[in-house]
């Protein structure tokens, strides 16, 4: 894939997971500037105003919590799910890093580490969460998020309206479906009951470790994309419908 959007590679350490974004096993990151990318290719195919996002399967919120962090100008809102409540814990923590009050109690967290255990690591984590609070600042300051324990596969329509879905689905090694999962492909499931609660000109993007993301019969996609060993569709609510 030829990048259109992240054209250049910028060093992303302060969004890494571990650093300022907290981790734990199972719960795996993201490429950061694919992230970026896709949701600016998802964005590309909506109205340039501030759109509120969703990611239903979230897992550690690592996902949604980059996104919000690198496009809080474009960004109104943040919704973030998943069936897993130890996962949706996680993703709390993590979402409470789109707010300046969050980056600085992260700050003072990992200063406090670097003190206890004398690691000078844990001081430039602390200065990655500084620095961090100066970009969201710049971008418009604290996003507003919502972080609920949802299936994916019976989903509730979400208030405020959503514009854009980007999820990364379990994929078998370190995650795996779970919830009331319909018989058939889970991907094509979840793509026709997320469609049922989004509005028409809503945009989803999902992506997995696959050759390619399998879409129902006859439903024509915005895009596709492959990275490496990721692919991903980027298609229209209404189309799925």
């Amino acid at each position: 894939m030829a990048y259109r959007h992240v054209t250049e590679r910028a060093d992303f350490t302060d969004l890494a997971s571990g650093q300022v974004l907290r981790s734990a096993p199972g719960f795996p990151g993201f490429p950061v500037r694919l992230a970026s990318e896709l949701l600016q290719r998802a964005l590309a195919h909506l109205p340039q105003r501030p759109v509120s996002l969703w990611d239903p399967c979230c897992g550690s919120g690592y996902l949604a919590t980059v996104l919000g962090l690198s496009h809080r100008d474009r960004l109104s809102h943040v919704r973030v799910g998943d069936v897993d409540s130890d996962a949706v814990a996680l993703a709390a923590r993590n979402l409470e890093l789109l707010t300046v009050k969050g980056l600085a109690a992260r700050e003072r967290e990992l200063r406090a580490h670097a003190e206890e255990y004398g690691r000078p690591s844990f001081l430039e984590r602390a200065r990655a969460a500084a620095r961090l609070a100066d970009g969201l600042v710049a971008l418009g300051g604290d996003l507003p998020h919502a972080v609920e324990v949802a299936d994916v596969f019976a989903p509730r329509r979400p208030r405020p309206a959503v514009d854009v879905v980007v999820t990364d689905v379990p994929y078998g090694d370190l995650t795996h479906w779970a919830g009331d999962r319909p018989a058939g492909e889970p991907v094509t499931g979840l793509l026709r009951t997320l469609a049922g609660v989004l509005e028409d000109h809503a945009v989803l993007v999902v992506t997995a470790r696959t050759r390619k993301i399998a879409l129902p019969e006859g439903v024509r996609p915005l895009e596709r994309v492959r990275v490496g060993n990721r692919a991903a569709v980027v298609v229209r609510a209404a189309r799925l419908r």
